[in-house]
């Protein structure tokens, strides 16, 4: 578990916007996890989160007591969920401190909060450790690429809540998670970059087609079983 930085007045590093771009994008892939400085904070696992577990992770799955696991509704047999104490915690969470870190769960590993300052997107109200965390985060944009990447999510993320009347059957996000992932997703259509000079800047009023294009197959990927899907699941 990486240290995290102090900057500014009380606020945390999370790193230069770009390439923490390509990296959440990678994990919501399926392709690595994600890498949160998260020093001592357990505001994830402290906040009566579901967390869905799927039928490959024998690891995981041998580590966690059967008792504390239940079909996962919606879903094919064989995919679990673990639920929370009544003080909210994970009952992995040991003296303030994962008891199973080596072999957590997926969506353990590709969790990251810093999707919510990145799409300019408030955590739900049910969760108020999540959202005193990620009030403190502070992107840095060496670049002018990494400007243009951060305006275009929270650009995109504006849109999918403005025009949700818009947005294709299936692809309207049900909780704020679902809606900085789903901006993460679309940002490109946000984006113009110039030829010749390679500047990217972004489109402050984008065709409503366009977007809405970028929406479908974003919605028409995760139905067919993408690679991905699985974790996309997990951002809920």
């Amino acid at each position: 578990m990486a240290e995290v930085d102090e900057v500014g007045d009380g606020g945390l590093a999370a790193g230069a916007f770009s390439p923490w771009l390509v990296e959440i994008q990678t994990a919501i892939r399926g392709e690595r996890g994600s890498d949160v400085p998260c020093g001592d904070c357990t505001a994830c696992c402290t906040s009566s989160q579901f967390i869905h577990i799927e039928p490959d992770e024998t690891r995981a799955l041998s580590r966690i007591p059967a008792a504390l696991l239940f079909p996962a509704p919606g879903l094919p047999r064989g995919h679990r969920l673990m639920g929370y104490d009544e003080n909210g915690h994970c009952p992995m969470l040991v003296d303030g401190a994962c008891s199973i870190y080596a072999d957590r769960p997926r969506t353990c590993r590709t969790y990251d909060c810093r999707i919510f300052p990145a799409a300019a997107v408030d955590v739900e109200g049910d969760k108020p450790l999540i959202a005193i965390r990620t009030k403190r985060w502070q992107f840095s944009h060496p670049t002018p690429k990494d400007v243009a990447q951060h305006a275009a999510v929270q650009a995109a993320a504006a849109f999918i809540a403005e025009h949700a009347d818009l947005l294709p059957g299936g692809s309207v996000p049900a909780t704020a998670t679902q809606r900085a992932v789903l901006a993460l997703e679309i940002h490109d259509a946000f984006l113009h970059e110039e030829e010749g000079s390679g500047v990217t800047s972004v489109v402050d009023h984008p065709d409503p087609e366009v977007v809405v294009a970028a929406l479908a197959r974003v919605t028409q990927a995760h139905r067919a079983g993408a690679p991905g899907s699985r974790v996309r699941r997990h951002y809920r």
